[in-house]
């Protein structure tokens, strides 16, 4: 999963992203930081990224989060948004959820609860009522970050995890080496050009050679399973 991070105060930036990128070390998700709405909306312009969620900060330079909120609401997308600021006034809360926020949560927080909330909007964006993900015998769950192939549970590294949970999403659909990429890793990460290879080798080696099928030329999706 990638994250739009947008957070002007450059501590609160810098924690966010290390806590939004690790769970008892491994990766949780892959996270894009920036410090202005201007640069927010720029990001989301990108084609090149394909973000499954933004966490907005209302109070930003150049452009406040509130704008960037309405222009991306104006532009049709139902891109998930959580908005995090130290607004906590009613009439605040109101005004954000009443202009696309899809939750609101007042500074300062705990990571946990950010997380949690994170993973809530994920699911409903993708219509999941709970947090496991299950393909054949296959039991994927967001909230533990576990993996569970028949009676037997396999642990597995971050990038392991994130891709798995990429295919698993939208189980037949075939993605390519670029949407892999840009699901693991963030802007400022370096990739090396067998990293994805490297990761499903590893993934076949824990979970079966069939757990994912290999589209010549095109890209990989997730196998059928009993």
């Amino acid at each position: 999963m990638r994250l739009l991070l947008v957070e002007d105060d450059r501590m609160i930036g810098e924690s966010l992203v290390k806590g939004l990128r690790d769970v008892g070390n491994r990766s949780a998700f892959a996270v894009d930081w920036v410090r202005d709405g201007a640069a927010a909306l720029a990001a989301l312009k990108d084609r090149r990224a394909e973000f499954s969620l933004v966490v907005l900060d209302w109070n930003l330079p150049r452009q406040d989060g509130l704008s960037v909120l309405q222009a991306v609401r104006a532009s049709g997308s139902t891109l998930p948004i959580l908005m995090v600021t130290a607004r906590d006034g009613l009439n605040d809360r109101v005004t954000g959820l009443d202009n696309g926020a899809d939750d609101y949560l007042v500074k300062p927080f705990e990571l946990a609860e950010l997380k949690a909330r994170i993973r809530n909007l994920l699911r409903r964006a993708q219509g999941r009522p709970t947090a496991q993900i299950s393909h054949g015998n296959l039991v994927l769950d967001t909230v533990t970050h576990t993996v569970r192939r028949g009676d037997g549970a396999v642990l597995l590294s971050g990038r392991e995890f994130a891709l798995l949970h990429s295919l698993l999403e939208r189980p037949g659909a075939i993605l390519s080496r670029t949407q892999l990429e840009e699901r693991l890793y963030g802007w400022d990460e370096s990739v090396q050009s067998n990293a994805i290879e490297f990761v499903i080798h590893s993934l076949r080696k824990k979970l079966g050679a069939e757990i994912i099928d290999n589209v010549r030329g095109v890209g990989w999706r997730i196998g059928l399973l009993p």
